[in-house]
């Protein structure tokens, strides 16, 4: 007996380290193993002759080898493929009945028929009632998973362990009932208690999704705080790239001055450089243009800095801009930021107030830098052009 069960053993390691697909997680020799282990269990605690024993434990051995040829339906390839290795074997005929039977006991949707398949199958769902039951629970969603056989979210596969748990499966030996019985019934709870944790959570963050959605809702000033806040911010943004740019420009014919007084002008005095000296003041007058015009694109304008009451009252002062405050006494300033705050109205008036003329400063930037680098684009043009013709006249 010890024989054949041993060649089993080796028969369906070689089988699934050849056969079977990396994909299989789950059923795979190692879980064939937890059966066999559990069949003998249940053996050694059971009244079975040594027949009967040695069917069960190579039952346990060839019960999943039909997973190398299908997934559904495995227990039919199991029970052909065990016929096979024991006919190999020289089995009786007897013996490879009972073989085939106990395979396809394991048929989960069948019920067992006699005490035999009762053990094969208790044996196959051991881990129901084993304290590993979460980690196998986990292989087999993945299985499932790589297989294409059915996609699960956690808590879908959370409902269907409590499903499977408590409508599909049952032990039946007394010793499952009475050993593993009370494990299954601890796991189950744990799957409950994540059950209600996770719709705890869920009912936390719908509520919490449905307050935020009400709040935006019952405040539409927060999209309206939003649209001034972002708007004023890439204006400013706006009048950063125009001043970088003036002064880009400014230092760049600053350079050109420079170099142009140091190096060129003495060399003028020249008889023979006389020629050059019209090419070389187009190229420092357009320089000289250029710098002017890059000074009053970034030169500020700062208005009077007093307000009176009168103009607050009437709206007609923008209290978010320093020019109009500076010079006013803090007790001034405070009382009209009083007279501001408490009228929303007036609050989201200076703040487009303030954006319409941070967008008239911006267009008059722009428009001084446009003419700027039209100014400097054609001074360095005119200026080659002059110097080109000067060399030819010469």
């Amino acid at each position: 007996m010890n024989n054949l069960i041993e060649k089993a053993d080796k028969f369906v390691e070689e089988l699934f380290k050849e056969k079977l697909p990396n994909t299989f997680i789950y059923h795979n020799y190692q879980h064939t193993h937890r059966v066999v282990k559990s069949t003998k269990e249940l053996i050694d605690n059971s009244e079975i002759n040594v027949k009967e024993a040695e069917a069960l434990m190579l039952a346990a051995w060839l019960h999943d080898t039909g997973y190398i040829h299908a997934y559904k339906g495995h227990e039919e390839k199991s029970a052909e493929i065990a016929e096979s290795f024991l006919k190999d074997n020289n089995a009786t005929p007897e013996l490879i009945e009972k073989v085939k039977r106990y395979v396809l006991a394991t048929n989960f949707s069948s019920e067992p028929n006699g005490f035999e398949e009762e053990i094969i199958r208790d044996a196959d769902s051991s881990h129901f009632g084993k304290d590993y039951f979460e980690e196998t629970s986990e292989l087999l969603k993945q299985e499932l998973e790589l297989e294409n056989i059915k996609h699960f979210t956690n808590a879908e596969w959370l409902e269907e362990n409590i499903r499977v748990l408590t409508e599909k499966h049952t032990y039946y030996t007394d010793y499952a009932i009475k050993e593993w019985k009370p494990e299954k019934g601890e796991n189950l709870l744990e799957l409950i208690k994540k059950k209600n944790k996770q719709e705890k959570k869920l009912k936390k963050e719908e509520h919490k999704a449905r307050m935020k959605a009400k709040f935006k809702n019952d405040n539409p000033e927060r999209s309206i705080q939003t649209l001034y806040r972002i708007t004023l911010r890439n204006h400013i943004k706006l009048s950063d790239i125009a001043d970088t740019k003036a002064n880009i420009l400014l230092s760049v014919n600053a350079i050109i001055i420079s170099l142009a007084i140091a190096d060129m002008i003495p060399k003028l005095e020249a008889a023979s450089n006389k020629h050059l000296l019209i090419p070389t003041l187009v190229l420092i007058l357009f320089s000289v243009a250029s710098i002017v015009l890059s000074i009053m694109s970034t030169r500020p304008n700062v208005s009077s800095g007093e307000f009176t009451r009168e103009q607050v009252k009437n709206r007609e002062v923008n209290l978010l801009f320093f020019g109009n405050y500076h010079k006013m006494p803090f007790d001034q300033f405070k009382w009209a930021m009083n007279e501001l705050i408490k009228d929303k109205e007036y609050v989201y008036e200076m703040l487009t107030l303030d954006l319409h003329l941070l967008g008239k400063v911006l267009h008059r930037k722009y428009l001084l830098l446009r003419l700027t680098y039209t100014v400097f684009m054609s001074g360095i043009v005119i200026s080659v052009l002059a110097y080109i013709i000067s060399f030819y006249l010469m």
